[in-house]
């Protein structure tokens, strides 16, 4: 019989006094660092051995994305998404937030987004000089869900671009097969380009549900479909710089990689080694991690619904929750969070003031000692 490996999520990785974004924002502090979507958890064994064989070699000259990493990709969508695509359907980047920012050059003409969003999401159409219609997504009954009416009335002659958050980043939302396809609906029906950032796709938490890429939906959303993917958030290999796009058709994926020409950089030789050790042997790594993060969750989940003046919705994917802290009735919760010892990312930087977006991908301690540490800020303020 043979044997599941066992994969510490306990004990994390020291990052503290080195060349951590997310813990040197508070150095010198007694503030834990919950804020950027960056996880505490070392990755996979088998990134780092595929790592370590590749250095090995001992020269670092520049790569070009080999027939088995290719190989590996497709049929990682296949055998995850049951999504068939071409070889030449893929664009590989150096980040994600660079397709979104390639996308808004891409597409000549108005961009439309729903808030709150991943802060990129604002920036893009600003720094493209295009023009960006925010509508806010509807909280109703406890689940967020798409504003079409207001879409419709927001929407602009010259609108031919939706950026879309697929799971959603921060609200937690895995959006269903019929909020897709009446997704889809919308665009054929305005003519609208679609880039659908897919980033957290492997990290679905319901159990029995399965991530749907937009552009499966049928055939003409696959041709309106700018599709980002990467392994960096599921692997927590970010620093390696490695993503990709998918882009059915050929005029707009021309269009694509015109944009970037003299621009972007090619995908450094590490990333394209830990991708294709991501996504070729670390299944079983990724099951238990979707089982610690699921366990995070409802901690989380329980732990603010017993804080005073907070709230939050359910959160089916990534392992972010979006925090309603507006019954604090202080200007700035993040900054009081962070007076409190527990570092969190503010709500306006997402569109939405009044929130905060916690990560709890990190070990349990460190987790149960921030929720703590929220739990008697907000009681002392309430009482």
């Amino acid at each position: 019989m043979k044997s599941t490996p066992h994969f510490d999520f306990d004990r994390g990785v020291d990052r503290r006094g080195g060349d951590s974004l997310k813990w040197n924002k508070y150095a010198g502090r007694d503030i834990l660092p919950l804020w950027v979507a960056d996880m505490d958890f070392a990755a996979p064994p088998a990134v780092l051995a595929a790592l370590e064989g590749r250095i090995a070699q001992g020269c670092l000259g520049y790569p070009e994305p080999w027939p088995a990493l290719v190989d590996t990709v497709l049929r990682y969508l296949q055998r995850e998404y049951a999504w068939s695509i071409d070889p030449e359907w893929l664009v590989w980047l150096p980040g994600l937030v660079t397709g979104l920012n390639l996308a808004c050059r891409t597409v000549e003409g108005g961009v439309m987004t729903a808030t709150p969003v991943y802060p990129p999401f604002l920036s893009a159409p600003r720094l493209s000089g295009r023009d960006l219609i925010r509508v806010p997504l509807r909280l109703s009954e406890g689940c967020w869900r798409w504003d079409f009416a207001a879409m419709e009335a927001a929407l602009a002659f010259d609108t031919r671009l939706l950026l879309l958050c697929h799971p959603h980043n921060p609200v937690g939302r895995a959006w269903s097969r019929d909020e897709l396809e009446a997704l889809a609906e919308f665009c054929r029906r305005h003519d609208l380009i679609v880039c659908s950032d897919e980033i957290h796709c492997d990290l679905i938490l319901e159990d029995q549900r399965h991530h749907i890429p937009l552009a499966m939906i049928d055939a003409d959303m696959a041709r309106r479909c700018i599709t980002l993917m990467a392994p960096s958030k599921t692997y927590n290999i970010p620093g390696l710089g490695c993503a990709f796009a998918v882009i059915a058709d050929a005029p707009l994926r021309r269009r694509f990689t015109g944009v970037m020409r003299g621009i972007v950089p090619d995908v450094n030789v590490l990333g394209l080694t830990a991708t294709q050790a991501a996504y070729r042997d670390c299944d079983e790594w990724r099951a238990a991690l979707l089982d610690v993060l699921r366990e995070n969750r409802d901690r989380v989940e329980a732990a603010v619904a017993a804080i005073p003046g907070l709230a939050m919705t359910h959160v089916e994917a990534t392992y972010l929750a979006w925090i309603d802290a507006r019954d604090l009735k202080v200007d700035d919760p993040a900054g009081f969070f962070e007076a409190a010892g527990v570092g969190l990312s503010r709500g306006s930087d997402f569109g939405l003031p009044g929130w905060v977006r916690l990560n709890f991908g990190c070990p349990r301690g460190l987790l149960d000692s921030a929720l703590e540490r929220m739990k008697s800020a907000c009681s002392a303020l309430k009482s």
